[in-house]
């Protein structure tokens, strides 16, 4: 009898190992990028969520660049992940969306939507017709033409509600904003009319919408806003009209303030496809099917490519080159499947520091302390009281 449990326990230890090993080396056709897989089955998801009080990228991203180099494996959620923070090859996958790789959602969200992910991340007509669906509703052409006067109205409108209160939440008054215009812009969505509150369900779905304050007074750059805007209104022939085309193209200043936000928000902790085929760089070999991860912090946070990335500086931008941005600068993805929102996202950022800085001021009142979680975001939220600026 014990003869026999000896040989039970000696076969479920071999099992046992056997399984460890192919955990931790995986098979591939070629040489794995270097890495750690970590646990059986969570892997390094525990070390990947860990929080940080900084704006800085992901320590787990810091800390494994450092150790195995620009690109690597782990494994996150039960799923093999090669990270990126490389910048050309970064670049050279986003040019093979739907030949080398295509776009795809982990488990986790998946299940958030009480969906199947393999039919999520197999649907490519949905992406393509909610794509069309923004760019018919909030392209550029429809911004310069239609949709600036709305924005711009329904931002004064916010704004002086705001003015109104004790104090607000920043991302949570902000997220509001931002649903409710567009909710009514796309299904005529009527907040103040409706008994269901909508844009509350999407401001707890989202996370870190509003990341980074980009108007605060009393700093240089806020002065060099209000100047630049307030040079805008003196030069109208009626100063209460609104904001046309030609001044929003003019606000170099601003467009560089909102750069700078942007470069330093990286909300997401990564954008990730999944290959299609094996996939070959700089000597390694990552497997069809694993997940891949490319970071934006790891890019625009980059010291070797923005001088002092932690610093605010929205000067850095009068000397940056297209090429440099194009392959270093992407906050709203890259490539055929980018964010069709992203003109909407500048423009919106554009009208709410121009009517922000010519008619209200704030004042914080609590809270605006950053970490990351590793989306980026304010940990007790960021509380101000908005007042107007003449009056």
């Amino acid at each position: 009898m014990l003869s026999v449990w000896l040989s039970v326990i000696s076969l479920l230890i071999v099992i046992a190992t056997h399984w460890l090993y192919r955990w931790r080396n995986p098979k591939c056709n070629g040489k794995l990028p270097p890495g750690s897989m970590g646990f059986p089955l969570i892997g390094e998801t525990l070390s990947f969520l860990v929080p940080s009080k900084s704006i800085d990228m992901p320590p787990f991203i810091k800390k494994r660049m450092k150790q195995y180099g620009p690109i690597f494996r782990t494994s996150l959620a039960g799923r093999p992940v090669v990270v990126s923070s490389d910048p050309e090859f970064n670049y050279y996958v986003f040019q093979q969306e739907g030949k080398l790789v295509e776009r795809w959602y982990m488990d986790s969200f998946a299940k958030i939507l009480h969906q199947d992910a393999t039919r999520i991340n197999a649907h490519k007509n949905i992406h393509k017709y909610l794509r069309n669906l923004i760019l018919g509703s909030f392209g550029p052409e429809v911004l310069k033409d239609k949709m600036l006067p709305k924005l711009e109205d329904a931002i004064n409108q916010r704004l002086l509600g705001w003015s109104k209160l004790s104090s607000l939440e920043v991302k949570k008054s902000t997220s509001s904003l931002i649903f409710d215009f567009t909710a009514k812009q796309l299904f005529s969505y009527e907040a103040e009319k409706s008994s269901e509150n909508i844009g509350e369900s999407f401001t707890n779905f989202l996370q870190g919408l509003m990341s980074f304050p980009i108007n605060i007074p009393g700093t240089a750059y806020y002065n060099c806003l209000q100047e630049e805007h307030e040079a805008i209104i003196k030069n109208r022939e009626n100063a209460n009209s609104g904001l046309t085309w030609k001044e929003y193209r003019s606000m170099t200043f601003t467009h560089n303030v909102i750069s700078e936000s942007l470069r330093l928000s990286s909300v997401a902790p990564g954008i990730l496809r999944r290959t299609l085929e094996d996939i070959q760089v700089n000597g390694y070999t990552i497997p069809k099917g694993w997940a891949l991860m490319v970071v934006p912090a790891a890019l625009q946070l980059n010291p070797s490519t923005y001088e002092d990335p932690l610093a605010f500086n929205p000067w850095r931008w009068q000397d940056i080159s297209a090429n440099v941005t194009a392959k270093n600068f992407i906050p709203f993805g890259a490539g055929m499947t980018s964010c069709a929102g992203a003109d909407f996202s500048k423009v919106l950022m554009g009208v709410f520091v121009h009517v922000m800085v010519t008619k209200y001021r704030w004042t914080t009142i609590k809270g605006g302390e950053v970490f990351r979680s590793p989306t980026l975001g304010f940990g007790d939220g960021f509380h101000i009281q908005v007042s107007p600026k003449h009056g």
